[in-house]
């Protein structure tokens, strides 16, 4: 039995932006392995379990990560972070 997912405090910048990358990965029908793999492509190293720090919102995003976040989305920066 695999444990129920943990959402992010939507009530902090950190968790909205948490459940907007979770969303947005989801809507391009990428698993996070994928997206780790997309990410690598564009240039990031990163782990599977670090990535999912940032879906939690337990860890800080790196910043140098935003543009291969983006490419590996298909998505502008704008589109990560709304005016919300």
């Amino acid at each position: 039995m695999t444990p129920k997912r943990k959402e992010p405090d939507q009530s902090t910048y950190a968790g909205r932006f948490a459940a907007r990358l979770r969303a947005l990965r989801e809507k391009k029908g990428l698993t996070v392995e994928e997206m780790v793999d997309l990410m690598q492509h564009h240039g990031f190293r990163l782990s599977v379990m670090g990535y999912y720090t940032w879906e939690r919102a337990t860890r800080q995003i790196n910043l140098n990560a935003i543009p291969a976040i983006a490419k590996a989305l298909g998505v502008s920066i704008r589109v990560l972070f709304p005016a919300d």
